[in-house]
């Protein structure tokens, strides 16, 4: 593996263990192109890790409902230092920080800016950005999925995008959205379309509806990690792997808890705390112990841990949320090594003991 190492993109994290200090520090390489990875049968390539902007600007499920120049200086540096490991593959939504949704400001016009200014002192720099159309009730047909993309190329500063996906299955209409996908394709708005929140049987038949105009679908972006694996349990993943889909996986470090950094005596604040509620932690305690364990022996924090455990999984690119440049940076320090099949095993076991936490209630559609 061909590999650029880059002072800017160090991580490292200090524990103690039986008494002594231990430092865990990675030095994590830019990403080049023989390092990323195609997006299903289209011939968009990406990081094999990319990252995802759902806090940017919101304020209804992260940020514990603020947004203010800190937390807008973190989502900036969490792009710098992004671009600077060479994860270049940025996941975003024309709801996430929208009004709609009660955010301060949009994602897709944060990434736009970040964008933007890092070109002013890169001009070469490209950035793979992924954005999402919102099935809402009342948009109807193929236009509406072109209308709502040229708002969202708008808001970005650009003239296309790399992948364009469908949120989540609308309650009506979604064969019209796929035909707004398909046309937005041969309008030259988007390289590659996927979908997102899709059952099998929603997935095929989108894959179908796209392969008859001779698009392939890209991907079906969906909850996925080591202890929420429903895509696994639902033959989502078995046929994103049968149909050459990419599997884009959200919440990959299920939203903070795999990361070791709560505890039952100090749970996630804000919605989160319903879903990892301090029971849940307390349950999880063993398989965060191994996790551990097994990043000492690389040199590797737990959430280095659980998303080379899902990058195993192949076909799988994860996009965990970064708020802050020491976030992406942990995050790069996931690719270049790998979890032997042993390992792999062993957490997949542990993390089957424990009941599934909630998932998102789209899947359901």
């Amino acid at each position: 593996m061909a590999l650029h190492f880059s002072s800017g993109c160090l991580f490292s994290l200090s524990q103690r263990r039986s008494g002594q200090k231990i430092r865990a520090v990675t030095s994590k390489s830019s990403v080049i192109e023989d390092d990323k990875v195609k997006l299903g049968g289209s011939d968009l390539k990406v990081t094999k890790l990319g990252i995802g902007a759902w806090s940017w600007g919101d304020t209804s499920y992260w940020n514990n409902f603020e947004w203010d120049d800190k937390k807008l200086k973190g989502a900036k540096t969490a792009f710098d230092a992004s671009i600077d490991c060479g994860i270049t593959f940025i996941d975003t939504a024309e709801v996430y920080g929208s009004r709609f949704s009660f955010g301060a400001i949009n994602s897709e016009t944060l990434l736009g800016r970040f964008i933007k200014e890092r070109k002013e002192k890169d001009p070469e720099l490209e950035v793979a950005v992924a954005t999402k159309f919102a099935a809402l009730p009342w948009r109807l047909g193929r236009q509406s999925v072109l209308a709502a993309l040229k708002d969202s190329l708008a808001r970005l500063e650009l003239s296309s995008v790399d992948l364009y996906q469908l949120h989540w299955p609308g309650i009506w209409g979604n064969e019209g959205y796929i035909d707004g996908l398909g046309d937005a394709v041969e309008q030259g708005l988007v390289k590659a379309v996927g979908v997102s929140n899709y059952s099998e049987k929603r997935l095929r038949s989108a894959y179908e509806q796209l392969k008859k105009r001779g698009i392939p679908l890209a991907s079906n972006q969906v909850n996925y990690s080591l202890i929420y694996r429903l895509p696994e349990q639902n033959g989502v993943k078995a046929a994103c792997d049968e149909l050459g889909v990419t599997l884009i996986a959200y919440s990959p470090i299920a939203q903070g808890a795999l990361t070791g950094k709560y505890t039952p005596e100090n749970p996630p604040t804000g919605p989160r705390r319903q879903i990892y509620t301090p029971e849940f932690l307390t349950k999880l305690q063993p398989l965060i112990n191994r996790i551990k364990e097994i990043g000492e022996s690389y040199s590797k924090t737990p959430t280095q841990v659980v998303l080379n455990w899902l990058i195993a999984q192949d076909n799988v690119v994860p996009i965990p949320g970064a708020k802050n440049a020491e976030q992406a940076k942990e995050f790069a320090g996931a690719l270049g090594w790998r979890l032997t099949q042993q390992e792999i095993g062993q957490l997949r076991s542990l993390a089957s003991d424990l009941k599934p936490v909630t998932g998102f209630p789209v899947e359901k559609l």
